[in-house]
């Protein structure tokens, strides 16, 4: 079975999760990805993980996103290093890397030069604002995106407490985003013979996460919040909780009434219709929420939906990934380590029925392919 990228060479100068994450949706279809490394200590995302550190393990983290790939060591300042740089560009397919803007045009790696090298080769950037405009030059972190992307305020408690989502979100959603990029630069060279540049940024990524709510404010001067808009809300049952949605019933009051087995509040005229029922939500659960507790989890999500109302179990990372779905799907695969046992990694999600994703070998030690990289 071939592999749908095989015969792709790629080299990747990235660190952390966003350019990683992309390089390794490239290896997981096929492509040989070289991993370019500091001399020393290789990608930060390495030594993120101090309990795995403490073991003498590989770092969960840099793992996590670093499967299918081989590493060197390269010093893009020492004249040797940056000549066996250049022998690898003109081999490549794909160059690609999150050094801030400007960073690899110093070194003398910027687009112009390299395309002169190689006319073919796709050289895609990833940075956390762009390649110009005012912020263009100011690190980039999730959080810190979240923050100035909007997102940090979007919080469903309402309000104007600013909250952040405890998972790299800017980063996985701009690595996606990058993986794509280069597909369709791959694809189009395959018509014209031309290699292009590629560019995201994890502030674009998160503004164009949010187009819905964006379309409504810039023309028509409000932000939607979508969990104000229905009868949403959580309740607790006797061994946990679950989360109750409104959104697509007309009168989801109504039906969440004959799945409790009580009288229906609907009737009631300030409660009537979907619309009242979102504006008195927090009224309307608090007259629900007691109910659930002589219940389990399992039989108000069971009560609920058969009724036709959207609910589930608010569950732990620990309890998603054990839970029969997750093992349904083919999330989490077993990854081979050089030196310990193999690692329970997530696998990648996107599923292909004639050439799916494969792991051909494990996330590498730094600096291990050095030699069979540059004297092939």
């Amino acid at each position: 079975m071939s592999s749908v990228l095989e015969g792709i060479k790629v080299l990747e100068l990235c660190e952390v999760f966003q350019g990683p994450l992309a390089g390794q949706i490239l290896g997981d279809f096929g492509a040989d990805v070289v991993k370019i490394e500091k001399p020393g200590k290789g990608d930060s995302l390495r030594h993120s993980d101090t309990v795995a550190a403490a073991r003498g393990k590989m770092g969960g983290y840099f793992a996590a996103v670093n499967r299918n790939k081989r590493s060197i060591c390269l010093n893009l300042k020492d004249e040797n290093d940056r000549a066996a740089f250049i022998e690898l560009v003109k081999e490549a397919d794909v160059l690609m890397h999150n050094y801030r803007p400007g960073v690899l045009e110093k070194l003398g790696f910027g687009y112009d030069r390299l395309e002169a090298l190689n006319p073919g080769l796709i050289y895609a950037a990833a940075s956390g604002f762009g390649e110009t405009g005012p912020l263009s030059g100011m690190a980039g972190q999730d959080f810190l995106i979240q923050s100035i992307s909007g997102l940090g305020k979007k919080t469903t408690a309402g309000g104007d407490h600013p909250t952040f989502i405890n998972v790299p979100i800017a980063d996985y959603t701009s690595g996606v985003l990058l993986a794509q990029g280069i597909l369709l630069a791959l694809l189009e060279r395959g018509r014209s013979g031309r290699g292009q540049q590629v560019n995201v940024s994890l502030f674009s990524a998160l503004i164009a996460m949010q187009s819905l709510e964006a379309s409504t404010l810039l023309n028509y001067d409000y932000e939607t919040r979508w969990y104000e808009r229905a009868l949403n809300f959580t309740a607790e049952a006797s061994d946990g909780w679950l989360s109750v949605i409104g959104f697509f019933r007309d009168n989801p009051l109504q039906l969440i009434c004959r799945a409790l087995g009580i009288e229906d509040l609907s009737l009631r005229p300030e409660w009537q219709d979907k619309h009242a029922q979102a504006r008195h939500k927090e009224e309307i659960a608090a007259v629900l929420r007691p109910l659930f507790g002589g219940m389990t989890v399992e039989e108000s999500v069971n009560r609920l939906q058969g009724e036709g109302v959207l609910a589930a179990p608010i569950l732990g990372l620990d309890e998603a990934l054990a839970h029969a779905q997750t093992h349904e799907n083919g999330l989490v695969t077993a990854v081979p380590v050089e030196g310990q046992e193999d690692m329970r990694l997530v696998a990648n999600p996107l599923k292909l029925s004639r050439t799916p994703a494969t792991i051909r070998r494990g996330p590498p030690a730094l600096g291990a392919h050095r030699d069979e990289v540059l004297n092939r």
